[in-house]
């Protein structure tokens, strides 16, 4: 069941190492099934080499296998928790990637210093308070502090991102660490400087309207 999906969900895990968001078994990505409600999810400590698309464990809201021989992913019930309390995310990501750890580590958000934040993420990405892991706490915590952004830093923890599908909550990840990894090199050069309120809306409606391929576009 959910052939698509799971291959969309499959190759979206396999992005992971692929990007160098993730090490050994660690992290996952989900996605949400929109006509079905049921969710994708990557199985729990096998690792990325091994995996293939028919491994991927199909579960409902409420956490119950309907397809898979493989338990889910053990962040499975923080995935659960944000899809049923955010029906407009149809993917989930969550990894602990270098730089994006390190805030996670200190407790701090990363600030809109770079017109990269300010397009993708808004004023900051922020930090969410520490959650314990293994049921709904963290999935709670990141409903609780995301706000509008894609992307929140569990205080010493990771990342969780969040789209409209799973490429999309991956793309989220993918960035997030990216502007982690430049802000913390900017943290030893200098001090760096905040984008204004007005420029951060102006970068974030550009990207919104300016950016990419349009629709009969040549």
């Amino acid at each position: 069941m959910l052939e698509v999906l799971k291959n969309e969900v499959y190759k979206m895990n396999m992005e992971l190492p692929r990007n160098g968001l993730v090490y050994w078994t660690s992290g996952n990505v989900s996605g949400r099934d929109v006509v079905s409600n049921l969710i994708v999810i990557k199985p729990s400590g096998i690792k990325y080499e091994e995996l293939k698309p028919e491994d991927m464990v199909v579960v409902d809201l409420d956490g119950k296998v309907i397809e898979g021989d493989l338990e889910p992913s053990s962040d499975t019930a923080s995935h659960l928790y944000i899809y049923r309390h955010r029906p407009d995310v149809n993917g989930v990501v969550h990894t602990h990637s270098y730089y994006a750890t390190a805030f996670a580590a200190v407790g701090k958000p990363i600030p809109a210093c770079l017109t990269a934040v300010a397009e993708n993420f808004g004023k900051e990405i922020p930090i969410g308070a520490y959650a314990p892991i293994g049921g709904e706490a963290i999935g709670a915590e990141v409903v609780r502090s995301i706000g509008d952004c894609s992307a929140i830093i569990m205080k010493n923890h990771g990342v969780f991102t969040i789209g409209s599908s799973p490429e999309n909550a991956l793309k989220a990840a993918v960035l997030a660490e990216g502007v982690s990894k430049t802000y913390l090199l900017s943290l030893l050069v200098g001090d760096p400087e905040i984008l204004s309120d007005e420029d951060i809306l102006e970068h974030k409606n550009w990207y919104k309207t300016s950016y990419g391929q349009k629709t009969g576009s040549h």
